[in-house]
């Protein structure tokens, strides 16, 4: 059983790494985006309770995110691990998960931390939106959205590297080496597909 997080800035691949480690270890990625999605096209009350609060343009409060997370985890795909992306998000969030975890007799394997240079990350964002002719991507936008997620995240980087669960990965240069670094530093934690 592995039960893993990913995080790192946007434009870093992290989507794209979560599929090939989710795939690589046989477990589901469980993204709180998709989460809110599949709950709100369904109808269900934690949907519409999301619904109205994204409708307000508000922030998903912890305790409903939290809800859904854990209604998540216990379908029975997760029950062999899983690969939690885009959340925890505070650090109430990361305390809840540990205690959820806990209370099951559990706890993350690792967090695979996708570390980039931001001036790169910025360079091959803008030069992808100038591709896709998406003008309001643009340099200030982009770097807006980089300082929102370092500033958000460092409390939790800060936390998970105190547990000893943090794996830094460079997350720069082509997709398949990415994967393997991650591969490899996962193993070197014996973290590894069972033959």
């Amino acid at each position: 059983m592995t039960r893993l997080l990913i995080v790192g800035p946007p434009g870093a691949g992290k989507g794209t790494q979560a599929a090939r480690i989710a795939e690589h270890f046989g477990i589901p990625t469980i993204s709180t985006g998709d989460i809110f999605r599949k709950n709100i096209a369904e109808g269900t009350e934690l949907g519409t309770q999301v619904k109205a609060i994204v409708d307000a343009g508000d922030y998903v409060p912890d305790s409903l995110t939290n809800a859904l997370v854990t209604d998540r985890l216990n379908e029975a795909d997760a029950a062999g691990g899983f690969l939690l992306d885009g959340y925890p998000r505070t650090t109430d969030q990361v305390r809840y998960l540990t205690e959820l975890l806990s209370s099951h007799g559990h706890a993350l394997d690792a967090v695979i931390r996708l570390v980039a240079d931001q001036d790169e990350i910025v360079r091959r964002l803008r030069q992808r939106a100038i591709e896709m002719g998406r003008v309001d991507d643009s340099e200030e936008a982009i770097r807006h959205r980089q300082e929102v997620y370092l500033r958000e995240t460092a409390p939790l980087i800060e936390l998970f590297r105190e547990q000893g669960l943090l794996v830094e990965i460079d997350g720069l240069g082509a997709i398949d080496d990415v994967t393997e670094r991650i591969f490899e530093a996962l193993a070197a934690r014996g973290l590894e597909v069972a033959a």
